[in-house]
């Protein structure tokens, strides 16, 4: 390429020879013929008075073709710009300096840097002018495939001047190159509004080193002083004997993917990616802090040599999820983190794509369980004593306070919406106090007629009835030492109110057809799901009565009160009907528990557990999905009916909650038992099975 100042030499030995003999021309002519660079010069009217042999070499033109024409008409068919710039280095009497044009030699454009200056006498007159070009083919190319890559490049000289800067260095910093050719370095990639000492940076160490150099995370400032992140890579230019000329550094916006760290490292659970060959490329904060290793001790291995998981061999979720390309759950397994220490965690895992579907590798989030299990065991411990399941605050208040009840022996009134678990309450006192070793008597004081229920509680003696040979015990003498819990006390009839009034004020009671009163040692705990206060008020329950029950009061809260339970008490549900039905379902999905969180359970937790076993027909293990529970679930214009009896505002039964989506499924489908099938997710005999069984309420309709 003709730097500058070879051009001026040019010039200036042309200007000298233009007016000398003949033999100064010989001269002249073997100047220019020496020079790498076409080069011909042109008289003031364009003619071609030189035309040296790289000239004729570049075009494919001779000399004896070129002398005498004017240079617009011999490259005019042979050029696709204006290569004759000459021309208007003459209209304007100023020299053009490294224009790029393309030269057509034999049907090929060849790509040259092109310079041309006016050549004037010692009068200062201009004479003509003389034009220089050289092919760049190898360094257009080089440009062309820089300008090509993402990646901002740049070249520096041994004094780190920048001797390259691609379009994409354009891009990143907000330079363009013309500003930047001939810089220092440092002046142009400057770090984030500081003074860097050069022997610090990566293109200095990889230039005095020898070696190539990488920073991940270096901070520059760019043209509108805007602070970007950038990864380097920097490495030594070399010539042709291996002597260092100068560097070259390729850096990238990091932009993107450090805002994608700052979100993957604010996530609570644990992040990690791999490539095809399950080898680990990316590990956020959360995935560092649950096993123990730093980013940079697993990146680039396999996973499953960092994990040695429990599903690792021949059940790898990543490799389910890669091959699926669908999400992969697991819940509850054992990974190993550093110092081979035994981790619970559950795991979902994802198939990565490109944006042609390409998938590239995938992503396994994991959620550490040890607090979980550590609860699970507290929590097993608390139900060894109290037999209730519960982190809610409101019921942990209930709870603490039950070993003083325990102590007790006053009466218990435990009030509460029906399905909230008053009867696990009233054990829970039971087996805390000192009265454990005797029995506990439940007695469903509502469910009974008034005289029956007398009959149960006080027991009869033989012959109170015609039929009757021999004495009956009651529930009082049943649990005589123990406890006697009347559920439902808010449904007996006045005349037994007064009868049981005068057993807790006289501490006796006479069975049907005895002559003289029983004493009676059993502690009696109450519940109820109505308002006793509010019956008093109008009269259908005996105020002297209520005052006696409720000398301790115990307000037990509805689920939706206490939805913080809902996971553990699912949990609790899954495993009891695991063990029943011999099943393997793991838990519920996310999508599921989001819509059982968002229900009120007018049943409470005893709806709660209806909804689990439901789930149980159509799940046989894995997770729970929306699709398997109940189908008002399912339809949002359902969302809020309970699964109650329309008639009795009581829970559903399971029977009465498999009919109930037996008929609805059968609706939907127009009564076709194949897509009914496929739908319940069971098979054509089952569901005619169920037909037969339900056959007085399915037969009419179908």
């Amino acid at each position: 390429m003709i730097q500058d100042d070879k051009l001026s030499n040019v010039i200036s030995t042309l200007q000298r020879l233009s007016s000398a003999i003949f033999s100064d021309a010989i001269q002249r002519k073997l100047i220019l013929d020496n020079l790498t660079e076409g080069v011909f010069t042109v008289d003031p009217a364009l003619k071609i008075t030189s035309f040296n042999k790289s000239a004729q070499s570049i075009t494919g033109i001779s000399e004896d073709e070129a002398l005498g024409k004017t240079c617009r008409d011999l490259f005019a068919s042979t050029l696709r710009e204006e290569f004759c710039i000459v021309g208007h280095v003459l209209e304007k009497g100023q020299p053009l300096l490294k224009l790029t044009r393309h030269l057509k030699v034999e049907d090929r454009l060849v790509p040259v840097l092109v310079s041309a200056s006016p050549l004037v006498d010692n009068s200062g007159d201009i004479v003509g002018g003389v034009q220089s070009f050289q092919e760049i083919t190898e360094i257009f190319h080089r440009q062309l495939i820089l300008d090509s890559v993402f990646d901002g490049v740049l070249t520096v000289d041994m004094d780190f001047k920048i001797t390259l800067f691609n379009r994409a260095a354009e891009l990143i910093t907000g330079f363009k190159q013309e500003q930047v050719l001939g810089k220092f370095f440092a002046d142009v990639l400057r770090q984030e509004g500081a003074n860097i000492a050069v022997d610090k940076m990566s293109l200095a160490k990889a230039i005095n080193t020898g070696k190539p150099h990488v920073e991940e995370c270096f901070y520059i400032e760019t043209a509108d002083h805007r602070v970007l992140p950038v990864s380097v890579r920097a490495a030594p230019l070399l010539d042709a004997t291996g002597k260092i000329i100068g560097g070259v550094e390729s850096f990238r916006d990091n932009t993107g993917a450090i805002q994608r760290q700052y979100i993957l490292d604010s996530v609570g659970d644990g992040v990690f990616t791999v490539d095809h060959a399950f080898k680990i490329t990316s590990f956020n904060k959360a995935a560092e802090i649950i096993t123990g290793y730093r980013s940079e001790e697993v990146l680039g291995k396999r996973c499953r040599d960092v994990f040695d998981g429990s599903v690792c061999e021949g059940n790898c979720p990543l490799a389910k999820a890669m091959k699926s390309q669908s999400k992969v759950d697991v819940f509850d397994i054992i990974i190993h983190g550093k110092n081979a220490k035994e981790i619970a965690v559950s795991i979902s895992a994802t198939a990565l794509v490109d944006e042609f579907g390409k998938i590239i590798g995938a992503v396994e989030t994991f959620r550490d369980l040890t607090e979980i299990h550590s609860l699970r065991r507290y929590l097993a411990a608390e139900r060894e004593q109290t037999g209730i399941l519960s982190n809610s605050p409101l019921m942990q208040n209930i709870l603490a306070l039950l070993p003083e009840f325990a102590r007790s022996d006053s009466n218990i009134l435990i009030v509460g919406e029906s399905g909230t678990g008053k009867e696990l309450i009233a054990r829970a006192i039971h087996k805390q106090s000192n009265r454990n070793m005797m029995l506990f008597v439940a007695v469903n004081s509502g469910a009974l007629p008034e005289k029956l229920l007398e009959a149960e509680l006080f027991g009869y003696r033989a012959g109170a009835f015609n039929d009757e040979q021999q004495d009956k015990k009651g529930y009082f003498a049943t649990a005589e030492k123990g406890t006697l819990f009347l559920d439902e006390v808010g449904d007996i009839s006045p005349t037994m109110q007064a009868k049981l009034l005068q057993v807790l004020q006289s501490k006796t009671y006479e069975p049907l057809g005895a002559e003289t009163p029983v004493s009676t040692d059993a502690r009696i705990i109450a519940a109820t799901s109505k308002n006793l206060e509010e019956l008093v008020e109008d009269n259908e329950f005996r105020e002297d009565f209520y005052r006696q029950l409720n000398i301790v009061k115990i307000q037990v809260p509805p689920m939706r009160d206490r939805m913080e339970d809902l996971p553990l008490l699912s949990e609790h549900f899954i495993r009891k009907f695991n063990r029943q039905r011999g099943k393997e379902v793991e838990g519920l999905s996310e999508e599921a528990l989001e819509i059982l969180m968002r229900y009120d359970y007018p049943g409470n937790v005893r709806e709660l557990e209806n909804i689990i076993e439901y789930s149980f027909i159509l799940c046989s293990k894995g997770l729970i999905f929306p699709q398997h529970l109940p189908t008002k679930f399912q339809r949002k214009s359902e969302t809020d009916q309970a699964l109650v009896n329309p008639e009795t505002g009581e829970p559903m039964t399971l029977e009465e909650i498999e009919k109930h989506a037996i008929i609805a499924a059968l609706t939907r489908n127009n009564f076709r038992t194949m897509q009914t099938c496929r739908e319940l997710g069971i098979s054509k005999d089952t569901l005619r099975r169920k037909i037969k069984a339900y056959g007085d309420i399915i037969q009419p309709i179908i």
